[in-house]
């Protein structure tokens, strides 16, 4: 983000019109802050300062665009300059904002680009939606073995500024077939003589174009490497997937896991919203209301339960007291247990064969914050009703705590079982099932120990 001396600058010299000045101070920024400094600004002057970017420059600072930002300047700028601005771009962002702009927004981008973008943007978006192919670029470099290391050089000198990174460099045999990748550094210190073949080991490890984009972000965070070689169904290498184009991706799913969470519903049209700012009132009543429509009749079992033991608690009204206390206590036991499952799934650290072995180990857990739980509860219990509502209070206390945890845990399991995303399982779906499973368990208790 832009400091405000950098800003009220940049806003003087767009006042007095000196695009000299903005053409050569605004380049020097990251290009993420000059779009979100640009988006800022009412649109005359947004279209105004971007205009007095650089070509180069403008198509990055466009990439870092969300896309209702990226649809309302296409709309006022003109076909040509719209046209540069592609032209410029990589391809992976290119394929991107195809991707996320209206239909009828992309069909007359369509018509700007060259055959060969043209053709490029195709074949990304031929791929599965949420597949790595989609985030690929096909610009990188590709040797091959029987190359002399001075060759090697030559290539990367033409080549490599339109390369999305010359960190490694990529050796491919006559098929396109991947044979292994070499650190840049272990080739400028080979001898100019040696053959490319002579540095290889054949370790690299690729990722089919139709992955899921998850698994990318997990092995590129497992191999430490800012790009992985991405194959087709031939194993011939089609592209590669960088390090922040992954991030990308994980903060999106970090964000849809905590929608998840809140049962958020996702819809199709979450995909031209970046975030919730630009969300529109329509769209987040559609998100939240399903969940909430679907909630409220759950809880009505809750009021059905509770009618089952009318003459219970008409005999024993301090039992109403402690109805709140129990069942809540059991919900947020069932949401810890859900909220530390659903990430252990998430990284990796629980697989779905690990159940049964985090089902004793939560039995023990939550069995010991029940006994806990309900030694201070009793406490109350013998303070507002005597010993017999004390025994009743503490052990429902123990057995409610035990249900909802083990519900919280196994939910994300079935889940993932059925092909869903475990973060489904969310706290607000968990609290109303440990409600219902929670009154029933008191009242049952309380009938049979008190006698009714």
């Amino acid at each position: 983000m832009l400091d405000g001396d950098c800003c009220a600058e940049i806003k003087k010299m767009l006042e007095q019109r000196d695009w000299n000045g903005l053409k050569m101070m605004l380049p020097a920024l990251p290009p993420s802050d000059v779009s979100e400094f640009i988006t800022s600004l009412d649109d005359k002057d947004k279209v105004l300062l971007f205009r007095a970017l650089p070509r180069e420059f403008a198509s990055e600072v466009f990439s870092e665009m969300g896309p209702i930002d990226q649809d309302h300047l296409i709309k006022q700028l003109s076909e040509k300059e719209t046209s540069e601005i592609l032209a410029e771009m990589a391809p992976d962002d290119r394929a991107a904002v195809f991707q996320e702009l209206p239909t009828q927004v992309t069909w007359k981008l369509y018509k700007l680009l060259s055959q060969a973008d043209a053709r490029e943007v195709k074949k990304i978006l031929g791929y599965p939606e949420e597949s790595v192919g989609r985030l690929m670029t096909p610009d990188y470099i590709a040797v091959r073995p029987d190359w002399k290391v001075r060759e090697v050089f030559e290539y990367i000198r033409k080549k490599g500024l339109d390369s999305e990174t010359t960190s490694r460099i990529y050796v491919t045999d006559k098929n396109g077939r991947l044979l292994d990748d070499i650190r840049l550094r272990h080739i400028i210190v080979a001898d100019p003589e040696k053959e490319v073949g002579e540095l290889i080991k054949g370790e690299a490890t690729t990722i089919s174009a139709f992955e899921d984009q998850e698994k990318a972000v997990e092995l590129i965070k497992k191999l430490n490497i800012n790009a992985l070689p991405v194959v087709d169904s031939n194993q011939a290498m089609v592209g590669i997937v960088t390090f922040d184009d992954l991030m990308d991706v994980a903060e999106k799913e970090v964000t849809e896991d905590f929608q998840r969470i809140a049962a958020i519903s996702q819809t199709r049209e979450d995909v031209f919203v970046e975030n919730i700012k630009d969300a529109s009132i329509k769209l987040l009543f559609r998100k939240r209301i399903f969940w909430l429509i679907l909630l409220v009749f759950m809880n009505v079992f809750s009021g059905g339960a509770a009618a089952l033991f009318e003459e219970t608690i008409a005999k024993y009204i301090v039992l109403v007291f402690f109805m709140p206390l129990l069942i809540d206590s059991g919900g947020n036991a069932g949401a810890q247990t859900a909220t530390l499952m659903v990430r252990a799934l998430a990284t990796g650290d629980v697989k779905q064969n690990d159940w049964l072995k985090m089902l004793g180990k939560e039995f023990l857990v939550a069995g010991l914050l029940g006994v806990t739980m309900g030694a201070a509860v009793s406490l109350i219990g013998l303070f507002r009703g005597g010993m017999e509502i004390a025994l009743v209070v503490a052990s429902s206390m123990v057995i409610i705590v035990v249900i909802g945890s083990v519900i919280g845990m196994s939910l994300p399991f079935i889940f993932t079982k059925m092909g869903r995303d475990p973060a489904t399982a969310s706290g607000p779906l968990i609290t109303s099932i440990c409600d219902i499973t929670g009154i029933v368990v008191y009242f049952t208790l309380a009938t049979r120990m008190l006698g009714i």
